[in-house]
């Protein structure tokens, strides 16, 4: 494992775009490694009572990256997690920042027709992406963050099982 800084116990972040896997991912990861796991969208939901759903329509989407920068902020001061990030926490330079200064981030990375199945499937409310053409409005976000992603090194989960993506990860670190 890079060991960076005196970093013993880098932070290993999972970011991409929705329905990804980073989560699935993040959770097969840290028991590997034996690290401990945090999803920033549930640490948020449990730290403000409230679903990410009914955050971004009662207090606007401002608001909730106001929470997700906080978030960040705390987390890159510790070591020997896997963070998965919302999509959206890495478009802000700050959150990046932050969280670079104990980790490695990872970008995964699927096709739209991947995405949209998967978050179909999975049962949860993506906000960003409801409305009559979800998958124009897949394609229309990608394309709004591919410059962003491509900072990060990207691991492809198309057509790959869970298992499959944390073996490259693994080689990866």
């Amino acid at each position: 494992m890079v060991v960076e800084n005196n970093i013993t116990r880098p932070n290993i972040i999972l970011t991409g775009f929705m329905a990804t896997g980073k989560t699935t991912i993040g959770r097969l990861i840290s028991e590997q490694l034996d690290y401990e796991f945090v999803d920033t969208d549930l640490l948020i939901e449990n730290r403000y009572g409230q679903k990410i759903t009914e955050i971004f329509r009662e207090k606007g989407e401002a608001v909730f990256r106001t929470m997700e920068m906080d978030v960040a902020r705390e987390l890159g001061r510790k070591e020997g997690l896997v963070i998965a990030t919302g999509g959206g926490l890495v478009l802000n330079p700050i959150n990046v920042a932050a969280l670079n200064k104990q980790g490695l981030i990872f970008c995964l990375v699927a096709t739209p027709e991947d995405i949209l199945e998967r978050a179909s499937c999975d049962g949860a409310v993506r906000p960003l992406i409801e409305g009559p053409n979800p998958m124009e409005r897949i394609t229309e976000l990608m394309k709004g963050r591919q410059e962003v992603y491509r900072h990060f090194t990207q691991v492809d989960t198309t057509g790959k099982t869970p298992e499959e993506v944390v073996g490259v990860l693994v080689a990866l670190l």
